[in-house]
């Protein structure tokens, strides 16, 4: 059962990872940091999330368990 979770989170995570880097690729978000601003806070925050839960999978099931 915890592999499974972990399986989750790290497939989970990895695709918050994509989303949130076509986010911040955007048009919207390019054109944004053309005229000074940051990138897409939407996009910055996905790919944080994606990062954490996709490390917190891979340590999971590296750790192993049942």
């Amino acid at each position: 059962m915890k592999k499974a979770i972990s399986a989750g989170l790290l497939i989970g995570g990895l695709v918050l990872l994509y989303f949130g880097y076509d986010q911040y690729q955007s048009f919207q978000s390019e054109v944004n940091q053309f005229l000074g601003g940051s990138g897409s806070q939407k996009g910055i925050w996905m790919m944080a999330g994606g990062a954490a839960a996709s490390i917190a999978g891979l340590a999971g099931l590296l750790r192993g368990g049942k």
